[in-house]
């Protein structure tokens, strides 16, 4: 190695050794500049890293946003309040009107030089951080602090850690720049929690004490205040003890600030916590189902469009209106009454709840309370015995499950505007909606989509078929029988009578002619397009469950002459200022059957009203309006309904249980033109008496050309000798189109439409397509007509179907 280099390196190698030398003796002797330059390098480092941080913290200037909050207002279309959507449950009230006891114990035991800092206490933080090394831990937040971790709990978090707490102070410094001691005071008072959905200190008095803010006691101030260091474990209503030790506390803290004397203090910490506890509500208003499915729709809306639905003050103007939602509030309420007095006899001790029955047992071991023994330890029949005598448990089950229930839905059916919506028979006790929620069996409802599929298909009201026992072979050698709970008469039976009546056997017969996956496609197309319908014969009888809301909107299509409109529920969305934001037109309707169609099945509905299971409407009701409807009825009675049309108006009503397997027990109270029938005519006979509806408007049939009609049987006739020779590709059997005897209430010179013959299939959604409603029969099936024998009914076997069991529906009167 050249000398040069070596002589560097020892140099740089001496050097280093002396610095060391020198760094190890300044330690071990530090002078008073190292000292010094030690001490402050700590702080500094802190200062430095509260400085990077002041950008990380909240902007400050809309501390008291929640004072000028305005939640969102949703009214009728007569401008009455429905509902208000609010954060949180709150009422802003001025510091003044706050009891001067409250702001007295917050100080005293929160932050006792609140009007000296600026923020922070820095003795109380000092003597804080000197408590909790010597393992008694304290909090050191002054009101400012902990109003900003209460008002910015994202941006500040809530970890144990250095960081959070340099962004509280941080916060806390601005807070304190903006608003004077009085706002901050009064911010903090009005957005502090107090459990079971009370914010600020007017609902806390409210929930605790039912009082307002500005008569709260001393008692009562320090026992609301004692719970903000732990609102759960200071709980006055579940731990009185800890919460009244709590409160001597505060007044104890009150003493010593001079803001009560000993003496008073004394007195005051015998007394009990006298708590009257009420859990505050939001009010429901007249319509809450609909505005709680409504709530949801908007969120979305509010969100694709840069909105907030609880803060800016935002106006939905609904389709509901005021006065017929009042009526079908007060229908509802009756006639759940008088169904659950006849429940609540039906399902007494003596007949029926009582630990032998089986249903029983079956909800005893379904309950919360059986689940909560056996994971306990008891073994399930263990359980089970235990609560099967326990007569208080027996006792509440039975008010949760035999209570009635029922829903109601009213729309326009050439708009499609939503007038009345009630989902349940109270909204506190049972906040599951009935009208969109819920799906049940239709019963006999569903009928009019297999009559009109049939008339789709060229039959007419006045054909016939033989009211005869029907049996259907099912895969697996399974054969379903229905029956109209008597013999059949063994007569020939025109359509019209049959729907009127609701005979069974008939529908059967006629499904089988039609098709089950027909009178889907149909069903799909009026208008119950959210639930599954399972194309098997028994869904002739309404066995596959649907909502209110869908078999309404399905009626509002047959009152529409066959023209589908989706229900709608809101016109117009202003801003507080009263801009509209966004204005809701008319849903443009689809045409998904023909309007002959449409007019045959609305005619013969009309039997339903006028000699069938629906003629309460008539002669109880008195409505001599021009109307026509449905009852239905399903397995053992468990679900009522009964759905009406008038030009409109078309309203539906469901009753029953929650649970299925409860039934009224009845088969006069089960029918539907028991239970759901007199919700729907109490509604239409008070909105006619009150000119809501127009009693005088009838429907009007669409004139049909004679020389039309003659045209078309002709080329029918011709496409008919044309198919015979064609090769079969149709696989489910149509009914051939013949002239039809004009019913008795029609007028002699309109026999037919003056639209085209065999119009194309219409596609009304996705996957589905109204079927042309001339199509030619199938060669080697008879046609079932007036001559047809009762061994001509053919069986149709749908592949894998499940089998759905009896259904029974209504029976003729």
């Amino acid at each position: 190695m050249p000398p040069v280099l070596l002589s560097a390196q020892t140099r740089l190698l001496a050097v280093g050794v002396l610095l060391r030398q020198t760094l190890v003796a300044h330690v071990r002797r530090p002078n008073r500049r190292t000292l010094w330059a030690a001490l402050a390098a700590g702080p500094l480092l802190l200062l430095l890293y509260t400085l990077l941080l002041i950008p990380f913290t909240p902007a400050i200037s809309d501390i008291r946003k929640a004072k000028t909050e305005q939640p969102a207002q949703v009214l009728s279309r007569d401008g009455k309040l429905l509902a208000e959507y609010k954060w949180a449950h709150r009422e802003w009230v001025p510091l003044k009107s706050i009891s001067p006891a409250v702001v007295d114990a917050l100080i005293a035991t929160e932050d006792h030089r609140f009007y000296q800092h600026w923020g922070m206490d820095a003795r109380r933080l000092v003597g804080a951080a000197l408590a909790t090394f010597s393992g008694d831990r304290q909090g050191g937040s002054t009101i400012t602090q902990q109003l900003a971790r209460n008002r910015f709990p994202e941006e500040i978090g809530r970890a144990p850690t250095l960081t959070r707490k340099l962004k509280e102070a941080i916060t806390a410094f601005k807070i304190e720049m903006l608003y004077s001691k009085e706002e901050i005071l009064e911010t903090y008072l009005n957005t502090v929690p107090f459990l079971y959905n009370a914010y600020g200190i007017e609902m806390a008095a409210r929930t605790y004490f039912d009082t307002s803010a500005d008569k709260l006691t001393v008692l009562q101030s320090a026992t609301l205040i004692g719970m903000l260091k732990g609102t759960s474990y200071y709980n006055p209503v579940l731990n009185p003890e800890r919460a009244q030790n709590r409160r001597n506390t505060v007044l104890a803290q009150m003493v010593k600030r001079d803001k009560l004397t000993p003496a008073q203090f004394e007195a005051l910490k015998k007394r009990p916590l006298r708590i009257d506890f009420e859990r505050q509500t939001e009010p429901q208003g007249p319509a809450p189902h609909f505005a709680q499915q409504l709530r949801k729709w908007l969120i979305a809306w509010a969100d694709r469009n840069g909105y907030n639905l609880y803060t800016e003050g935002l106006v939905i103007h609904t389709t509901i209106d005021s006065r017929l939602q009042a009526l079908a509030n007060q229908a509802v309420a009756r006639q759940g009454r008088q169904l659950q007095a006849v429940a609540d006899g039906a399902w007494n001790q003596r007949n029926g709840w009582n630990p032998r029955n089986p249903l029983v047992e079956a909800l005893v071991r379904e309950s919360p309370e059986f689940r909560a023994a056996v994971a306990k330890g008891q073994t399930p029949d263990e359980a089970a015995k235990t609560l099967l005598a326990d007569t208080s448990f027996l006792r509440t089950l039975r008010q949760n499950k035999v209570r009635v229930q029922a829903g109601f839905l009213a729309l326009e059916p050439e708009t499609g505007a939503i007038r009345a919506w009630v989902g349940s028979r109270d909204f506190a006790q049972d906040a599951f909606d009935h009208v969109q929620q819920a799906r049940r069996q239709p019963g006999s409802t569903f009928k009019p989509f297999v009559y009109g599929a049939a008339f789709q298909q060229g039959m007419h009201p006045t054909d016939t078929l033989m009211d005869q026992a029907v049996e259907i072979k099912l895969p697996g050698g399974e054969v379903w029988r229905p029956s109209d709970g008597g013999p059949p008469s063994g007569q020939a039976m025109s359509l019209r009578t049959a729907l009127a009546q609701s005979k069974n056997t008939i529908t059967a017969q006629l499904m089988q002619q039609v098709g089950a996956d027909k009178v889907v496609q149909l069903a799909r197309a009026m208008g119950v397009r959210e639930s599954k319908l399972d194309p098997v014969p028994a869904l002739a009888l309404g066995t596959s469950p649907v909502t209110l809301k869908e078999m309404v909107a399905a009626y509002g299509t047959i009152a529409n002459t066959g023209r589908y409109v989706e229900p709608v529920w809101v016109t117009r969305i202003e801003n507080r200022r009263g801009q509209v934001l966004q204005e809701f037109s008319v849903v443009r309707p689809q045409k998904v059957m023909p309007v002959p169609v449409a007019e045959d099945l609305r005619d013969a509905l009309r039997g339903v009203i006028d000699q069938g299971t629906g003629r309460a409407i008539r002669s109880r009701y008195g409505i001599e309006a021009d109307v026509a409807g449905k009852t239905g009825t399903t397995q053992d009675n468990a679900d009522g309904w009964f759905i009406l049309m008038h030009p409109q108006l078309v309203a539906g009503a469901w009753a029953g249980f929650n649970d299925s397997r409860i039934t009224l027990r009845s088969d006069h109270w089960g029918q539907g033109a028991r239970s759901a029938l007199p919700i729907v005519g109490e509604v239409f006979q008070q909105a006619l008496r009150s000119k809501q509806i127009d009693g005088r408007v009838r429907f009007v049939n669409t004139p049909r050309s004679r020389w039309w009609s003659d045209f078309k049987e002709r080329l029918h006739d011709w496409l008919q000798e044309w198919w015979a020779k064609a090769p079969v590709t149709e696989t489910a059997p149509t009914l051939p189109r013949k002239p039809a005897p004009l019913p008795p209430e029609s007028v002699p010179s309109a026999p037919e439409i003056t639209e085209s013959a065999v119009p194309p299939p219409v596609p009304v959604f996705p996957g589905v397509v109204v079927p042309s409603p001339d199509l030619p029969p199938r060669p080697e099936m008879p046609a079932s007509g007036e001559s047809s024998a009762p061994d001509q009914v053919w069986e149709r076997v749908v592949p894998e179907a499940p089998f759905e069991g009896p259904v029974s529906g209504e029976n003729s009167p």
